[in-house]
């Protein structure tokens, strides 16, 4: 992996001077190879059983950090403190085994509006021996200078004001679990560290990671989910830490449907065939 700390202080260092309308038509690739040892700790604090099948979620962080190098590599016109990660949609077209090197491939693209700013797509591809298995993508939302348009936004209003769904489980989350997570995915974002570092940037508290609240989500369908299937969530507002969130899940004609919610909405998701 490479060193996420730098790339983060770089990022803090270099955002100010970030200014631009286009994304640069820029791209990295890996190849990778999964440490037993650290896909347990990652299994460990988002729920999942060790299996000889990889976490549907688990292979977009071996990409995090090519993700991470881009974002903050030249002709990037944001600046990384401030980005939203508002929505991820993943794929697998077969199981992913354990044993098996993967090829990673990270783009940029689809940069367009939103009605709360700009917003764009970082695309991670995963391949066995030239065969694509599993695609990620991940929409990151920069505000301001947002349109009016309806209908543009991945985070709308609707379920902020409707009722919550009947939990079917409640969840405590301890107040390393930021740390925890960091750990096992390389992204030491300061939101999610401590209270003092997430103050910093306008948080009261640290927050959850919106990737461990969607592989959190996924480890509790484990054993019920086919080999090919999409998962695709919205995250709708911070988990605060430490706290506790109700989940709820029900099934559609073709997966499930589930969420997280608190006193308001934190995720909403879709499991499809």
């Amino acid at each position: 992996m490479a060193n996420l700390t730098l790339l983060y202080a770089k990022a803090a260092l270099t955002g100010f001077t970030r200014r631009g309308t286009e994304l640069p038509d820029s791209s990295l690739d890996a190849e990778v190879t999964v440490d037993p040892a650290h896909l347990a700790r990652y299994a460990g604090v988002c729920g999942f059983g060790l299996r000889d099948q990889l976490p549907i979620t688990y292979p977009h962080v071996l990409g995090f950090g090519l993700q991470l190098r881009l974002m903050t590599g030249p002709g990037f016109p944001f600046p990384l403190p401030g980005l939203v990660h508002v929505a991820n949609r993943i794929r697998q077209h077969r199981p992913l085994l354990v044993t098996e090197p993967l090829s990673l491939h990270v783009g940029l693209g689809n940069l367009r509006p939103h009605e709360r700013g700009r917003q764009f797509d970082v695309v991670t591809t995963a391949s066995v021996d030239g065969e694509e298995v599993w695609v990620d993508v991940s929409t990151y939302l920069r505000r301001g200078g947002g349109t009016v348009e309806t209908g543009t936004g991945t985070a709308g209003t609707d379920s902020a004001r409707a009722d919550p769904p009947a939990p079917t489980a409640r969840w405590r989350l301890p107040g390393d679990l930021g740390r925890r997570y960091a750990d096992a995915s390389g992204d030491r974002n300061p939101i999610h560290l401590h209270a003092l570092t997430a103050k910093a940037f306008g948080f009261p508290r640290a927050i959850a990671h919106g990737m461990w609240s969607k592989a959190r989500c996924v480890a509790a369908f484990e054993g019920r989910l086919p080999d090919a299937y999409e998962v695709d969530v919205r995250f709708k507002a911070p988990i605060p830490l430490l706290g506790e969130v109700d989940f709820s899940s029900a099934p559609t004609g073709d997966g499930w449907r589930f969420a997280l919610w608190s006193r308001k909405p934190h995720l909403e998701g879709v499991i499809s065939g």
